[in-house]
C-alpha cells in the first residue's frame, strides 16, 4: 500500500460539537508557526509564554522563540521546567502561574506548548484554569504527542503518582505539528511512540495495521515520507473518535486499549519506563485477556506481540502481579467500581467489557511475567 492512501492534504480539521474547532497542521519545518498562530488568534498586542523541558528547549526554543519575537506580539517570554514524568505536578503548575502572574499574562494572552505529552498535558491545564482559561497552541515535538496527546483537548497533570488524575478538558487554538523534529529523539523515545499508533491500528483501522508491519523499516529509518503518512493517519483516527465523543463518554474511551494495565505498570515502576513502552506491554495483556475470554485466537495475540517486538519495545517484568491488579482501582477510568476494560474482537474492532475481573489480569501478568523470567 503507498503511503499517498494514507494523506490526502497538509492539514486536518478538527470539529468539537459540530463546529469547526481547531486544525491540525503537518510541516517540515517551523517556517510558517507564527502566520499559523496569527490566523486563528490575532498576534497583534498579545504576550506569549512558550512552555517547554529542559530537554527540547536545547533544541528548539531559541528557533520558536525567534520566529515568535519577529510577530506583531507585545512580548515572547518562555517557561522551562525539568524534563521528565516527575515534573507533571501541580507544583510546577503553580510555578508557571506565579511567572505568568509576574509578567502580567491577561485573560487574551496566548501559551505555546514545545514539547512532548507532559509538556502539551501540563501547558494546556494551566491554560484552561490560569484566569478561568486562555487560549494554548500545541506545538508536539515526539511521537507520542504528535500521534496522540496533543490531540483531543485532555489536559492534566498526576497527583501523587496518580497519572493525570487531575486535569479538564480544554481544546487547543492549533496543533502544529513540525515532523522534523523527530530527527532529535533518542531511539527509544522515537519508538515508544509506536505504542499509541499500533493502538489505532489494533481498535479501529487493520489497513493500517497491517500498512504500519510493511513499512517498519521506513518507519525505523524515519523516511521522512512514510513518517509523515504514519502521523497523518494517526492524526486522523484520533481526529474521528474525539469528534463523536469529545468528552468521553463512550468510543473515546476505547482509545485507552491498553492503558489499564500499562498505566498501573508505568506507576509501580516509577516511570522508569515510557508511557509508550508501557502501552505496548499492556496492549499485549489486554490481547492475552481477549484471547481467554474466546473473542480472538492466538494467531491474533501473536501478531500483536511481533508488532511490537518489530519496534523494539521492551520486556516489563519489574512488577508485582497483586500489586499491579491493586493499582488498577485507583485508574479514573473506573465506572461504579468496575473498570471499563478495552478489548478487541479482531485486529481493528475493539470494545468496552466491565466483565474483566481481578483473576483474569492476574493471570494474563503472572504468564506475560514467567514467560520473560
Amino acid at each position: 500500500m503507498n503511503s499517498e492512501i494514507l494523506i490526502n492534504a497538509d492539514r486536518l480539521p478538527v470539529r468539537y460539537n459540530d463546529k469547526p474547532c481547531y486544525d491540525i497542521v503537518f510541516r517540515d519545518s517551523f517556517d510558517d508557526l507564527v502566520s499559523e498562530i496569527d490566523s486563528v488568534v490575532n498576534l497583534e498586542g498579545r504576550k506569549v509564554c512558550i512552555v517547554t523541558e529542559t530537554t527540547v528547549s536545547q533544541h528548539y526554543l531559541d528557533e520558536v522563540k525567534g520566529h515568535l519575537n519577529g510577530s506583531s506580539c507585545d512580548f515572547v517570554g518562555d517557561f522551562t521546567f525539568a524534563a521528565g514524568e516527575a515534573s507533571k505536578n501541580l507544583d510546577v503548575v503553580r510555578d508557571l502561574y506565579e511567572y505568568l502572574i509576574l509578567n502580567r499574562f491577561e485573560r487574551r494572552d496566548i501559551l505555546v506548548a514545545l514539547g512532548g505529552g507532559v509538556v502539551g498535558d501540563l501547558t494546556g491545564y494551566a491554560a484552561a484554569t490560569y484566569l478561568r482559561g486562555v487560549d494554548f497552541i500545541q506545538v508536539p515535538t515526539s511521537l507520542l504527542s504528535q500521534v496522540d496527546s496533543s490531540i483531543g483537548g485532555k489536559t492534566g497533570v498526576d497527583f501523587d503518582s496518580y497519572k493525570n488524575m487531575v486535569g479538564a478538558f480544554h481544546m487547543p487554538k492549533l496543533v502544529y505539528i513540525n515532523i522534523a523534529t523527530l530527527k532529535t529523539l533518542s531511539r527509544r523515545e522515537y519508538l515508544s511512540g509506536m505504542g499509541e499508533v499500533v493502538k489505532y491500528g489494533i481498535i479501529r483501522d487493520k489497513v493500517f495495521f497491517d500498512w504500519i508491519m510493511e513499512h517498519a523499516d521506513e518507519i525505523k529509518a524515519l523516511d521522512t515520507e512514510i513518517v509523515k503518512a504514519m502521523v497523518y493517519r494517526s492524526c486522523d483516527n484520533k481526529r474521528e473518535v474525539v469528534e463523536e465523543d469529545p468528552k468521553e463518554q463512550g468510543v473515546r474511551a476505547l482509545l485507552n486499549f491498553g492503558h489499564t494495565l500499562g498505566h498501573a505498570i508505568e506507576k509501580l515502576t516509577n516511570f522508569k519506563f515510557l508511557h509508550g513502552e508501557c502501552v505496548g506491554v499492556g496492549s499485549i495483556l489486554a490481547a492475552e485477556i481477549s484471547k481467554d475470554l474466546g473473542d480472538i485466537d492466538n494467531d491474533t495475540v501473536n501478531a500483536i506481540k511481533d508488532s511490537f517486538s518489530t519496534f523494539e519495545f521492551p520486556d516489563i517484568i519489574e512488577y508485582d502481579v497483586d500489586e499491579v491488579v491493586k493499582t488498577t482501582k485507583s485508574d479514573k477510568k473506573m465506572s461504579k467500581g468496575q473498570i471499563k476494560f478495552v478489548l478487541i474482537k479482531s485486529i481493528g474492532d475493539a470494545y468496552l467489557s466491565l466483565d474483566v475481573t481481578d483473576d483474569n489480569m492476574s493471570k494474563v501478568l503472572k504468564e506475560y511475567k514467567d514467560a520473560r523470567g
